[in-house]
């Protein structure tokens, strides 16, 4: 089912549910400049079969609407476009999950609106804390001198997009999708090229907008609202990460109360086929130890 909801005056959030409309609701938050589509069919039919599972698109990325360039906005914008959601859908509380931007934006979520959050997943992303990392051995290392993204992948995102028609396009976004995975699985340039193509599809156009690059990225810092956070919080180990390397999500879990993680063997900031069994099952497995709650009427 598909149906658009009013984030703010004049920007509509194109959203898709699926799954019993009675289960416990879980939204999937993807990353920057990603359409809801990021999220991959077979994990939402596999979240579906115990959720009632939405996507949406970000403003500025789908069928949502593109007002960046018109009408600038924050990051934290993208923040109330969650609650907005819930909202536009009447969902009092629900789960959420969130990848690399997305988990950023679910860490806003649970310290702005714990109340509407039953529990949160957080994959491919950095703590939006100033609480620094303890080691093992008892050593702290600063925020600001945890690992880095890899050379290569800042390499590719500093290289202007050239418009060289849409097969090209798809060449550029699955070299992207390689550099992203990580290298310990194996890649599957047909299975990006596949889903690359759906979200050029469902968009209607294939250039992307560069807004979540530009927007104003100030305020986003929630350390104390965190370190209280009571919610449940699975954080997801991606051991071939390469734009939040290890030791990011051990630091995200010390930030955040009430987290614990999950390592996914051979993962990297990407979602293929080979990691979707064992991540549905962390997040299905996780999302169980809360009560569903009720759908309230539309605001």
């Amino acid at each position: 089912m598909q149906q658009f909801v009013e984030a703010a005056p004049g920007i509509r959030l194109w959203t898709e549910q699926r799954g019993p409309l009675d289960a416990p609701p879980l939204l999937l938050i993807m990353g920057a400049q990603a359409s809801g589509l990021g999220w991959p069919e077979p994990l939402a039919d596999a979240l579906a079969e115990h959720h009632r599972v939405i996507r949406y698109d970000h403003r500025d990325t789908g069928r949502s609407t593109w007002p960046f360039d018109e009408q600038p906005y924050p990051l934290t914008d993208l923040a109330q476009d969650v609650i907005a959601v819930l909202d536009g859908l009447g969902i009092d509380r629900a789960h959420i999950a969130g990848l690399s931007m997305g988990g950023m934006l679910a860490q806003l979520a649970l310290a702005d609106h714990p109340d509407r959050i039953l529990s949160a997943t957080l994959m491919g992303t950095g703590a939006v804390s100033a609480v620094p990392y303890t080691r093992p051995d008892g050593t702290e290392v600063a925020v600001e001198d945890l690992p880095g993204i890899a050379p290569e992948i800042l390499e590719m995102w500093a290289r202007p997009v050239e418009d060289h028609g849409p097969e090209a396009e798809l060449d550029r976004r699955v070299e992207h999708w390689r550099l992203l995975g990580g290298g310990q699985l194996p890649f599957d340039a047909d299975y990006f090229r596949a889903l690359e193509r759906r979200i050029i599809e469902h968009t209607g156009r294939y250039d992307v907008s560069t807004a979540h690059g530009r927007a104003d990225y100030s305020g986003l810092l929630r350390t104390d609202a965190l370190a209280r956070n009571a919610i449940p919080v699975l954080v997801i180990s991606a051991p071939a990460e390469p734009v939040f390397p290890p030791p990011h999500p051990q630091h995200l879990a010390q930030a955040v109360g009430n987290a614990r993680v999950v390592e996914i063997p051979g993962m990297g900031h990407a979602l293929p086929s080979a990691v979707l069994g064992p991540l549905t099952a962390a997040i299905l497995t996780h999302t169980g130890a809360s009560a569903p709650t009720a759908p309230r009427p539309p605001a």
